[in-house]
């Protein structure tokens, strides 16, 4: 790997999330470096977050440290040799060594891109630091949970919902700046597009997060169905948590709807932000078909679809993106094979 700053935002990117690399190859030259660069700062700093083997005073202290470099309240050099040696991926262990080279790429771009990438990563971080001290006394023994319905949408869209936002400013500003949409409704159904993929992960890897003492299912809605956080532990509670899972399985699917509706009320000119959106909208949807019908709270178990199934959908929306009738079928079609697993 060169030391070229321009290398993270294709070596190192690659390396970190194949497959965020395979959606951001797809877009525009025009608004892929400041879509890249925000994914590589967001993920340096969830990998700040993830770094057990340092303290949460630490991790909690470089985080702060890394939104101050961000928003430009101090030019001091970040120094995350530290961190970067307790990392299992060699990647992210380079990902945190070479952090200033990702931020000088930041102070390259506009003003305008600046702002809005300083915007949604004051969010993403700041949910991330929330994040770390909510669950400061989490662990196997000791389950924590989020309280209610309220913390979890606000979770889901610092994390996710506010990057729906980000795009659709960054692509609006540089794709279609003349386009004639109803803006207000765009952005609405980019935060519940954020949200719904978040909430796919959160259901996806439930029972890896309970073991770590992490429950992202609200204390209130476990409570309501005689459940408790600790109680998930064993797949014996599945049909009495089924319903509250089911209830989110629903939600999350309906977030993916109006990501849908995002995604089909973008210019139809722009045929690769509309293709690099139904990806990850008609993936999450086969993902949770599969949710549906698997014991999730069986920690042996890896609910994800096939990459063959990943090549059909990326397959299939290429070549039906010709006929606008055809295409806008592809989530009816994929909420439809649901059904064939039960």
């Amino acid at each position: 790997m060169t030391s070229d700053p321009v290398s993270l935002l294709t070596d190192l990117l690659r390396q970190v999330s194949r497959s965020f690399y395979t959606t951001l190859r797809i877009l525009p030259g025009a608004v892929r470096r400041q879509i890249g660069l925000a994914y590589l700062l967001a993920r340096a700093a969830d990998t700040i977050a993830d770094t057990q083997l340092v303290s949460l005073d630490q991790r909690v202290s470089a985080l702060g440290r890394l939104r101050e470099r961000i928003s430009g309240l101090h030019q001091m050099p970040l120094e995350l040799g530290k961190l970067a040696q307790h990392q299992g991926s060699p990647a992210e262990r380079v990902l945190l060594e070479r952090i200033e080279e990702a931020l000088s790429i930041l102070d390259d771009l506009s003003r305008h891109d600046q702002q809005l990438l300083r915007q949604v990563l004051q969010t993403i971080t700041g949910g991330q630091e929330l994040d770390l001290t909510r669950f400061a006394r989490a662990s196997a023994d000791h389950v924590v949970a989020l309280a209610t319905e309220a913390e979890l949408d606000d979770y889901t869209y610092r994390v996710a919902g506010c990057v729906g936002e980000f795009w659709t400013k960054m692509c609006r500003a540089h794709l279609f700046p003349g386009a004639t949409l109803d803006d207000q409704r765009l952005l609405a159904d980019s935060v519940r597009f954020g949200k719904g993929l978040q909430l796919v992960n959160i259901l996806r890897d439930l029972s890896q997060d309970l073991r770590q003492g992490r429950c992202y299912v609200p204390a209130d809605k476990l409570s309501a169905s005689g459940l408790n956080p600790a109680s998930l532990l064993g797949p014996a509670t599945e049909r009495g948590f089924r319903q509250v899972y089911d209830g989110y399985l629903a939600l999350a699917r309906a977030h993916l709807a109006a990501g849908w509706d995002y995604t089909n009320g973008l210019p139809r000119s722009c045929a690769r932000v509309r293709l690099a959106c139904a990806w990850p909208i008609l993936i999450g949807v086969r993902t949770l078909a599969r949710l549906e019908t698997q014991t999730v709270l069986d920690a042996g178990l890896r609910i994800k679809i096939s990459r063959a199934e990943v090549r059909s959908l990326v397959v299939r929306s290429v070549l039906y993106y010709p006929w606008p009738g055809r295409w806008r079928d592809l989530f009816a079609e994929a909420e439809a094979r649901r059904k064939d697993l039960r």
